[in-house]
């Protein structure tokens, strides 16, 4: 049996992993538990992409950002459990709530839902086969730019996403395309005309028909001309996919809780990230409310909330706030360890 501890947090993404570090910092023990097989959440679907929007830390890639967050949100050494799916959440007592995946049972105090915009996952490339190439060539995530150097560079897609990457990517490779199965580009025009300045080939109403492959590794793309089915062949080395996202966000619906929502979706709760529910706190994009702020760094305000909110749930003697950072005695040993790696 799992033991009994303060908090679960459902959900790794920076609301979950900030939310888990502010707990530690309020002494209570907590568990993270995750659908992905990595802490993060959605910011790791785009690692090459700059940040600029987090107060007091200057610009740099998702990925570096998100590799000090999980540091920090591990701090407390909380539980973690990855490639787990939360499939409910039952409030058994006050105070004792039980969140069962679809592996285990969990139970907690008080109950963090990060679940951002629900699990989230690429939509596949619809090929027969076609899964055994993302070992090598295909991708669903540009993991790196430095990955396609001086390579010859398909992608298929034609939001937003999919054209930062075409231009991300077109000064470093030896070639790029973009496949739209559309006559126009979805995303923004200043992006489009953009793609035209770094040489990236824009083909428009057609789709991939086939992948053509030596071993595990595509050569070449066969797309096809929507309107007139006209195949045409493009060597390759490295294939990118971005048609969209499947989003799940049935957790919400189905789980013996019952939340107030907003749209059908997002969980209509308040500002200090309390809802209708004593012991349950929404924190990150899922919470809504008429002052939030939907940036990265709003998440960061929302789990402090939360977190303090669960700390005098539990225990109303409690102080409301946590002691901040430069004053806390929680960190007086880390301290001492990192004045010692500055000498």
């Amino acid at each position: 049996m799992n033991p009994l501890l303060d908090i679960t947090v459902i959900g790794g993404g920076p609301a979950g992993l900030y939310g888990a570090f502010y707990a530690g910092l309020r002494g209570m023990k907590v568990r993270i538990i995750d659908f992905q097989d990595k802490l993060g959440g959605k910011v790791n679907l785009y690692p090459e992409k700059i940040v600029w929007d987090i107060g007091g830390i200057t610009p740099k890639p998702a990925g570096d950002i998100v590799k000090e967050m999980v540091s920090q949100g591990l701090t407390f050494k909380p539980a973690v459990h990855l490639s787990e799916k939360v499939t409910n959440i039952t409030k058994k007592d006050e105070q004792l709530f039980e969140v069962t995946t679809d592996q285990d049972s969990y139970l907690s105090k008080a109950v963090i839902i990060a679940i951002g915009s629900g699990i989230i996952s690429p939509m596949k490339l619809a090929i027969e086969g076609a899964a055994r190439y993302e070992v090598s060539n295909l991708h669903y995530v540009v993991p790196s730019l430095t990955r396609f150097k001086n390579k010859r560079v398909l992608i298929s897609g034609g939001g937003n996403a999919a054209i930062d990457w075409a231009y991300d990517i077109a000064p470093f490779a030896e070639h790029v395309s973009i496949l739209c199965r559309k006559d126009d580009f979805k995303g923004h025009e200043e992006m489009v005309r953009r793609l035209d300045a770094r040489g990236v080939e824009k083909i428009m109403s057609h789709s991939i028909y086939s992948l053509q492959a030596e071993g595990d590794t595509i050569e070449s793309v066969i797309i096809q001309n929507c309107r007139t089915r006209e195949p045409r062949e493009i060597m390759v080395d490295d294939v990118i996919i971005n048609h969209g996202f499947h989003m799940e966000s049935d957790l919400l619906d189905k789980c013996d809780i019952k939340l107030d929502r907003q749209d059908n979706f997002y969980i209509k709760g308040n500002a200090d990230s309390s809802t209708q529910i004593s012991g349950v706190y929404a924190v990150g994009d899922i919470l809504a409310h008429d002052s939030k702020v939907q940036l990265m760094a709003g998440c960061f305000h929302d789990a402090a909330n939360a977190v303090n909110l669960a700390k005098t749930y539990i225990d109303p003697s409690a102080h409301e706030a946590g002691i901040v950072s430069s004053h806390n005695e929680v960190f007086k040993e880390k301290n001492e360890e990192l004045l010692t790696q500055l000498l």
